[in-house]
């Protein structure tokens, strides 16, 4: 079984008590975690009892640390963005991060296909340790959402939403379609809710903010929903 893990924002308890109550063989953060310290230092109580993987949320690149604290963590190898893995004996892709207007926000094209493309027109004071600005590395760029289109997948992990939700993308929808997957959990709107996309072909499970479901869609940890959450999407 796998668990699927909604916007933590620093509070990982209910991440940790549904793996130490249900034993999986997996479970997935669907992005800002918001690290004070490392992940693996969050999460040491239970990385003997489960695999953990992550996808990146926007707000994972809002300060130094958080995004050192994640991505230089000793877990930082299982980040699934731009990926498929198996896991538990299913495929599983991940699309980590967010549409900014900047890079590409659908339906409008992509102003910069690639990070280095990015990078070419960014001046030396814009970039960030001789890289693309910091918050960009939890933008989606065309280009890595094209290449997921080759693959093939059992299930779709995204931080943003397919259409199902008011503020989700058709592009998600399309997506999930060319990998095959038949089911899709994404974080970011900090809202728990099961819809179908794709003609009801593909089921769609948005995880509350440190909320917890299992790999059908049941709500295991209901997790806790902001009253303005909108707030956080940018």
């Amino acid at each position: 079984m796998i668990l699927f893990g909604g916007d933590p924002h620093g509070d990982f308890r209910p991440f940790i008590r549904a793996v130490e109550i249900y034993a999986p063989q997996a479970a997935i953060l669907l992005g800002d975690l918001d690290l004070e310290r490392s992940l693996d230092e969050e999460l040491s109580a239970i990385l003997d009892k489960t695999e953990v993987w992550f996808i990146p949320g926007n707000h994972d690149c809002d300060r130094d640390c958080w995004y050192d604290n994640l991505f230089g963590s000793k877990l930082g190898d299982r980040n699934l963005h731009n990926r498929v893995v198996e896991i538990d004996g299913k495929r599983i892709a991940g699309l980590g991060g967010i549409f900014r207007e900047k890079i590409w926000r659908p339906p409008m094209k992509p102003r910069f296909r690639s990070r280095k493309d990015l990078l070419h027109y960014c001046r030396k004071e814009e970039r960030w340790r001789g890289d693309i600005p910091r918050k960009h590395h939890a933008s989606i760029f065309w280009q890595e959402y094209e290449a997921l289109w080759e693959k093939r997948a059992d299930i779709l992990v995204t931080h943003e939403a397919p259409s199902c939700h008011r503020y989700g993308f058709r592009e998600l929808d399309e997506l999930a379609e060319a990998l095959g997957v038949k089911k899709v959990f994404h974080g970011h709107h900090h809202e728990q809710y099961s819809a179908t996309i794709c003609r009801g072909k593909i089921a769609v499970y948005g995880v509350a903010k440190a909320g917890v479901s299992d790999e059908y869609g049941n709500v295991l940890i209901p997790g806790k929903r902001d009253k303005q959450y909108r707030d956080n999407l940018a």
